[in-house]
């Protein structure tokens, strides 16, 4: 059973994680923050002393009618959506793991969301408030623990994606939403070019889709409503009911797809872009939105293709050729990295590299 109310851990470990973080602040000691180690394979390593994130485990406040959980960063993530499914709710951005030992700081730290991203928002539409240690080792609280609450928010959502280098995030506060009554799942088989248009066309219809797949001639779909709301969907959609478990796998990336030694790009473009013109296995999320691509294809062939079309391109897994992961960032954008990374971490000692290499 997870902690409650600091019964294991809390302000001490707090008070000796800060300590740590100020000491390497006057020393000039590159700390690398580590957790479950569940998304170590994400970004770039930082070589430096251990930060152990895990000692600061637990949930702090949970109160189901008030729909928000608030829990310290070294949570394990399958400990909080345990409490909320007895509770018959659940994280709206329905968040992948990588692991049992993943946790809810590096969930948020990644800013990793899952199939149901597209339909109810991403790991940051649902951050509330956090307390987060900066580079100096100074503890610092933003937003709070109700929704409406606004003050700090933006500094909040900052920490997600940041992936340690702006702040160790201790605690987060975050929206939970109920289970939906019904889901049932779905299978069609089209052309990518019909699938594409499917999709768009059962969002303008405001069907109750909660994910969307398109892989090898086969369009996957979830439905997520009550149970009159999932027939009236199906008879306009048609296609073959399935295992709801495709999509676990989906999120954890336990598909065939995924088993392959060939470098995996995380491709973000507009929902409505065509096939691109690459050599390579493409698997489809989010109505088109989120492409997932296997290929040999170099990285600057992915990336001006991408970008072409408005779009950027991760290097997600299997990065055995020493590519930079992250899609350069603009020269605009890049000197308000710098500007944040100065204010929260002025001798660049929090997980330095880990996202670019001179940031």
């Amino acid at each position: 059973m997870p902690e409650i109310n600091g019964q294991f851990s809390g302000q001490d470990a707090s008070q000796a994680l800060a300590r740590q973080i100020e000491q390497a602040y006057h020393n000039h000691t590159v700390l690398n923050i580590t957790g479950g180690g569940s998304k170590a394979f994400y970004g770039q390593h930082t070589q430096g002393e251990q930060l152990d994130a895990t000692r600061h485990h637990g949930i702090i406040n949970y109160q189901p009618t008030e729909l928000v959980i608030t829990a310290r960063a070294g949570t394990r993530l399958s400990d909080i959506e345990k409490v909320l499914r007895e509770n018959r709710q659940m994280l709206g951005f329905e968040p992948p793991g990588f692991s049992p030992h993943a946790t809810l700081g590096g969930t948020i730290a990644c800013n990793f969301s899952g199939p149901r991203r597209a339909y109810r928002g991403a790991a940051r539409d649902y951050v509330l408030g956090s307390r987060i240690i900066t580079g100096k080792g100074e503890i610092q609280q933003f937003g709070g623990e109700v929704m409406k609450n606004v003050a700090g928010y933006d500094v909040s959502r900052l920490m997600c994606g940041a992936m340690g280098t702006l702040g160790l995030i201790l605690d987060v506060s975050l929206k939970v939403i109920p289970l939906p009554e019904a889901e049932r799942s779905l299978l069609l088989e089209c052309s990518l070019e019909q699938a594409l248009n499917y999709m768009h066309r059962w969002v303008q219809q405001s069907l109750p889709l909660s994910a969307s797949a398109y892989l090898d001639g086969k369009l996957y779909i979830r439905l997520a409503s009550n149970e009159g709301g999932i027939q009236q969907a199906q008879q306009i959609i048609g296609g073959d009911t399935i295992d709801e478990n495709f999509w676990h796998l989906l999120k954890e990336q336990q598909l065939a797809f995924f088993n392959t030694e060939k470098p995996l790009w995380r491709l973000s473009l507009a929902s409505n872009s065509p096939a691109l013109k690459l050599n390579g296995e493409t698997l489809y999320e989010w109505g088109g939105a989120l492409r997932w691509l296997r290929s040999d294809e170099s990285a600057d062939k992915i990336r001006h293709t991408v970008e072409t079309l408005g779009g950027h391109a991760i290097f997600f897994k299997n990065n055995t050729q020493q590519i930079d992961p992250f899609h350069e960032l603009s020269p605009g954008v890049q000197a308000l990295h710098r500007q944040l990374k100065n204010a929260f971490d002025p001798a660049n000692i929090l997980n330095p590299v880990r996202m670019y290499a001179d940031i």
